[in-house]
């Protein structure tokens, strides 16, 4: 029976793409294939069939060699280097074809990029992160700070080769530095990391004394942290190249210190704006009048009080808060005033109380107000 010709039996063109001639295989193979056409007995050889013509066509030359000869191309030794593996593409070659189209839909999946282990001879090390507490002035201001990381950096007995004496490591003879081995399994080729490299795609065969070939050693480093004024908890500075070393003279990761501002004994912080409550004496709020109060760089500020004030009034110092982290301009500084009951009172001073008691009838318009109201609820629940 003759063979059919190649581009029908993908159903393209000659004109055909590489792309176009491959989408169409996949078509194909995926229409045909044995395993989900049990009740059709001539899916095997429809799938075969355009497995060898898939093989032929995504190559170039043989592509080229089958457009000006046709099959005769690739029979009787005509053709030469155009011949598929064996002699003769009808052997199938089946696995080098379908795993064209597998690395396709499955590569990312089974192992990475395909392109084999070479591409991570050398791999990236790993980021840290690092956890610094500061104040709250220390946050106001800035502020320079040495800490101690432990980190793996690159070994100096081997200059990070991994290998004794700083010597190249050798391509690995399992998978030929592909990183990856392939195994067929049916009409599947399944790609694994190679056992002997672990994906490497190299191997050292006298391993530096040092750091057992990995290239990198454990030690602490001091490193000088710039801590801008305006962080806050949750502010992450990054720090490039200073992570865990690569491994066999990789690029080392980065450092990313993450910083926690402690609590204040004074102050609370809500963004760029700062909180202080302040206790007043009972008759300094009645009567009214000055108050010095700290502020978070240190100094002091004069604050008035007006006469009459309650619990819970709040005063604005502006410009008295945190810088902002990004941009120009700074928060401000809320008071906010706590009147204080007095405590362990003297015979005299509970008498003058009682008086005072009895003068201050009109001097207390929202406990009047409160308390008619209260009135006028029961007197409507009484009726």
């Amino acid at each position: 029976m003759a063979k059919r010709d190649f581009y029908d039996v993908l159903g393209v063109g000659k004109g055909a793409s590489a792309d176009e001639i491959k989408k169409a295989y996949r078509k194909k193979a995926k229409e045909f294939h044995p395993d989900r056409n049990a009740d059709n007995p001539d899916a095997e050889s429809k799938f075969k069939e355009a497995n060898e013509a898939y093989e032929i066509l995504k190559d170039a030359n043989k592509k080229a060699a089958y457009d000006q000869y046709g099959h005769a191309a690739f029979e009787g030794g005509m053709g030469g280097g155009g011949g598929a593996r064996g002699g003769h593409p009808g052997n199938g070659d089946f696995a080098s074809a379908f795993s064209d189209v597998f690395d396709d839909l499955f590569g990312d999946f089974m192992g990475g990029q395909r392109g084999g282990g070479g591409r991570q001879r050398a791999a990236r090390g790993s980021d840290l992160r690092y956890n610094l507490r500061v104040t709250l002035e220390e946050a106001f201001s800035g502020l320079q700070k040495t800490i101690q990381v432990p980190t793996s950096v690159g070994c100096t007995s081997c200059n990070g080769s991994g290998a004794e004496g700083g010597a190249e490591p050798t391509t690995c003879p399992t998978c030929s530095g592909m990183g990856k081995v392939r195994a067929q399994q049916g009409f599947f080729t399944v790609e694994r990391t190679c056992p002997t490299c672990s994906g490497l795609g190299q191997i050292i065969k006298n391993p530096c004394g040092n750091c057992g070939g990995i290239g990198r050693t454990e030690k602490d480093r001091s490193l000088s942290v710039n801590i801008p004024a305006g962080v806050e908890t949750g502010t992450r500075i990054r720090l490039a190249g200073e992570g865990e070393a690569g491994l066999r003279g990789g690029p080392s990761g980065d450092l990313y210190i993450f910083i926690e501002v402690a609590k204040h004994s004074i102050f609370e912080r809500e963004g760029t704006n700062l909180f202080c409550r302040v206790p007043v004496s009972m008759t300094a709020a009645a009567l009214g009048g000055d108050i010095e109060v700290p502020t978070i760089d240190g100094g002091r500020s004069r604050v008035k009080i007006p006469s009459g004030s309650q619990s819970g009034r709040q005063m604005r110092l502006r410009s008295k808060g945190m810088p902002a982290l990004r941009g120009a301009g700074q928060g401000d500084m809320f008071i906010e005033l706590a009147v204080e009951t007095p405590v362990n009172l003297t015979s005299r001073q509970k008498e003058l109380l009682r008086e005072f008691d009895q003068l201050s009838e009109e001097n207390s318009p929202e406990s009047s107000s409160f308390f008619k109201s209260v009135k006028g609820f029961w007197d409507s629940m009484k009726s």
